[in-house]
């Protein structure tokens, strides 16, 4: 092979994986949104598939009457605690946006009493830090009030368009109880036909690739929602016993940000204590961090056995994958940076970039070559 046809053969493959790169960033979301029925049901079939194996090995039930039956058992579960849970936070977000202008009321005290004992300190300052202080105190009030305000519109808007998408939304819910049945009874038959018109050699990197990925999901996501819903329980344990009124919101709020790696509870229970010690509220203050100490010393220990060592990542790389998530779409970005990071890590572990890398070593080679000569 002569030097131009290598040259022009490595640009060309350069070129198809930036073009596929491309593509798929930019029609791998729309697909998914536009197919989201088609993919829940396919989740759903994921779910559902290993009880229906069960009942084929035990009860000798046909596939296609287990999995029917396995997908109403699964769905009766899944609506009968998504309305459980959806109905406790709906009477608790009533609640919270009527009771707005009462908490405005007392987070505002509150403050002025904190305010009151943080001026004495800031008097000791500088005169350019009182200056400062001066400024952030007059305009906190209208800061609050901008806040409770922009609460309570988007929870109108919210029910106007749960009212209107309402069809749309029931049709979803049948084309993916379908899709679900269908993916489980016909599975076998989908998986050969995709074997018969695959090569052999693309076969074994998908099944590695679909092995990394379910242990991916299995490893990080499973172990993740698991620990949040242990920490949102303590939260809402303790909340319940501190008298905090919406202690299911601000429990769910809270573990929320415990799922997100580098905040965690501290991010909100701590700098509720330390404004609690400023309104002199040291009850308070002491059983947020005392909830703070028992969410972090039980995450502590039940993390190592439910994640394991074989899904984490180095704190550098975890932190590198954050940030790029961050950069490109903000908080959710950077909640799916780490998992999407794992996948990348392990395409990589599988080959999948060998030929880019070899193409990417041969061109920096061949420059350094005719640059040196």
């Amino acid at each position: 092979m002569n030097k131009a046809t290598k040259y022009l053969k490595t640009i060309l493959n350069l070129l198809i994986w930036i073009v596929g790169l491309v593509l798929l960033c930019y029609f791998a979301p729309r697909l998914i949104v536009f197919f989201m029925p088609l993919v829940i049901g396919w989740i759903i079939a994921m779910i559902a598939n290993p009880l229906v194996r069960l009942l084929e090995r035990r009860l000798k039930i046909v596939r296609k009457h287990g999995s029917m039956l396995i997908i109403i058992g699964t769905l009766a579960l899944v609506v009968l605690a998504g309305y459980l849970a959806i109905s406790k936070i709906i009477t608790e977000l009533g609640s919270f946006v009527g009771n707005l202008p009462e908490m405005y009321e007392s987070v505002s005290i509150d403050f002025a009493q904190a305010g009151q004992k943080l001026s004495i300190f800031f008097q000791k300052l500088p005169q350019g830090v009182q200056d400062w202080w001066a400024e952030v105190s007059a305009d906190f009030g209208s800061y609050v009030s901008g806040i409770m305000q922009g609460i309570g519109k988007p929870t109108v808007a919210a029910a106007g368009n749960i009212a209107r998408n309402l069809p749309s939304v029931l049709i979803s819910i049948i084309f993916a109880v379908l899709s679900a049945y269908f993916f489980i009874a016909d599975r076998e038959r989908i998986l050969a036909f995709f074997r018969r018109h695959t090569p052999q050699g693309i076969q074994k990197k998908v099944d590695m690739i679909t092995g990394d990925f379910k242990h991916i999901l299995g490893g990080y996501f499973k172990a993740q929602f698991k620990i949040m819903g242990i920490v949102a329980l303590i939260l809402f344990i303790g909340f319940v016993f501190l008298g905090v009124n919406y202690a299911v919101i601000f429990a769910i709020l809270i573990a929320i940000l415990d799922f997100l790696p580098f905040f965690g509870t501290g991010t909100a229970l701590i700098p509720w204590a330390l404004f609690k010690i400023l309104t002199s509220d040291y009850r308070m203050a002491i059983g947020l961090m005392i909830i703070y100490g028992v969410s972090q010393l039980v995450r502590q220990l039940i993390q190592p056995k439910m994640v394991g060592d074989s899904v984490g990542l180095d704190p550098l790389m975890t932190l590198l994958f954050m940030f790029l998530g961050y950069r490109i779409d903000g908080v959710l970005g950077m909640i799916l940076a780490v998992p999407l990071g794992l996948i990348i890590l392990n395409l990589y572990k599988a080959g999948i970039f060998d030929d880019i890398i070899r193409d990417v070593k041969s061109l920096v080679d061949d420059f350094n070559s005719f640059r040196k000569n």
